[in-house]
């Protein structure tokens, strides 16, 4: 199908280190938990697109068969976001505790962050309602010119027969 793909959907590794690695280990230096998770979050990646992409599937394998191994592919890696997910927010709360102005830092830049967004899409919005109100106020001045408006309402039923026809009757 793909140049280079396997015939079946590899297994993630056995192992605590993934294939390839977002965060390359240097030589002599130990890998932390979070370089490990993220290896073995990538491999997990890997090997649920791989499952969806394999020659065995395309080949006529029991449907059922396919959804259980993509399933199954899906769900190791749901597990191990959890767990990167968990890993980061001890980190995070470690962080607050140790240095709880950094926390207050990044809250305060956050909110003026959100701050020019929402000025942004005020002055998107100021912009638009600008247009439509002159859009608007040219209807108007087109429609209400000072010699069409009529003096009155008999003014206007005197005018409007004279505006439309009615049809003739063919005989």
């Amino acid at each position: 199908m793909f140049s280079g793909q396997p015939l079946r959907p590899p297994q993630p590794p056995s192992g605590l280190l993934g294939q390839a690695s977002l965060l390359q280990a240097m030589p002599g230096v130990p890998r932390t938990s979070n370089s490990i998770l993220v290896d073995k979050l990538e491999s997990y990646f890997k090997a649920c697109f791989a499952s969806l992409v394999s020659q065995n599937y395309v080949n006529g394998t029991d449907q059922e068969e396919i959804r259980t191994g993509v399933d199954q592919c899906i769900q190791k890696f749901l597990d191990i976001a959890r767990q990167t997910e968990c890993f980061f927010l001890q980190k995070r709360l470690q962080l607050s505790v140790q240095k709880p102005e950094q926390v207050i830092k990044e809250d305060v830049s956050e909110l003026r962050n959100e701050l020019q967004r929402e000025d942004a899409l005020v002055q998107k919005h100021l912009t638009k309602l600008r247009h439509w109100q002159q859009v608007l106020e040219d209807i108007n001045m087109q429609h209400k010119k000072p010699a069409d408006i009529p003096q009155g309402a008999l003014a206007y039923l005197e005018q409007a027969p004279a505006n439309t026809r009615a049809p003739m009757k063919q005989t």
